[in-house]
Formats: C-alpha cells, sequence, structure tokens
C-alpha cells in the first residue's frame, strides 16, 4: 500500500506521520509519499524580488525543510519514502499528486482556518471531496493546559 502523507510542518502533520508509522508497525505493508504544497509567488512576490526562479528556489528550501522532520521518521522506522515539494493550490496539486505517484491512501492532519474552529481546514476539505481514495484526517494533539 503506498500512502501520500501531506507534511505543511504542523503538529498535526506530524501527528499524521506518526499514525501512519503505528499503522506499519502494526503489519501494513506501507510505502510513503511524503508532499507538501507550496502556494505560487503573488504580485508583491514577483514585484519585489523580480527573479521567479529564485523565488522558486526558496519555496522549494522550505518545502524540503518542511519535509525533513517527517523523513527523519519515516527513515528511523526503517519505511521507505519518496518526497516532492510542488507549488500551487494545494488541494488541487495533493490530488493530482496521489494519483501520479498510485497512492492507495492520504493520511493528513487538520488544520482549520479558524484557531477557534474545530471544523477542517480548507486543504484538508478539498482532498475529502475530490479524493479519489481515503482520506485519514489527523487532529493535532491537544496541548496540556494543565486545567
Amino acid at each position: 500500500m503506498k500512502i501520500l502523507l501531506a507534511v505543511d510542518g504542523s503538529e498535526a502533520s506530524m501527528a499524521a506521520v506518526r499514525l501512519a508509522l503505528a499503522w506499519r508497525r502494526d503489519g501494513l505493508q506501507a510505502e510513503f509519499v511524503l508532499a507538501n504544497v507550496q502556494e505560487p509567488p503573488n504580485l508583491y512576490d514577483l514585484v519585489v524580488v523580480h527573479d521567479a526562479q529564485a523565488l522558486d528556489a526558496v519555496r522549494a528550501a522550505v518545502g524540503a525543510a518542511l519535509l525533513a522532520p517527517a523523513e527523519a521518521l519515516i527513515t528511523a522506522a526503517g519505511a521507505r519514502c519518496e518526497m516532492e515539494v510542488a507549488a500551487g493550490d494545494p488541494g488541487h496539486v495533493l490530488v493530482d499528486l496521489l494519483e501520479n505517484y498510485g497512492c492507495d491512501a492520504v493520511v493528513m492532519g487538520s488544520r482549520s482556518d479558524d484557531s477557534l474552529s474545530t471544523s477542517p481546514g480548507s486543504v484538508t476539505m478539498a482532498l475529502l471531496r475530490h479524493s479519489p481514495v481515503p482520506v485519514t484526517v489527523v487532529r493535532a494533539p491537544e496541548s496540556d493546559s494543565g486545567g
């Protein structure tokens, strides 16, 4: 089974990676595709930087840095993974990636668009609506508020 792990650097996305690795420890024969999608540059970025290739390089470096902790967890578990940093609308690009890599499932963290809301964020909703394979959504572990 090939599982797409959408990683954005959030604790929720790392919890999703840990869940997928737990499934593997429990006997699921799985390999992984780590994916990070960077938003395309906006007009301000292009006006200030004047170099689309430099912006692409920065986004690729940021995406790779966001994937590094997840890659370290997967490597430490002895699992195999492929990685991709892509650019575009995250919801649509992730659907394209899971199809391109032949993934059988998606495991992703959920960050709501509003910190006070418990509803899924826009990227999660896009995957839930458009993914041709099952999507497992993992919420970030709640921090201990001491109360």
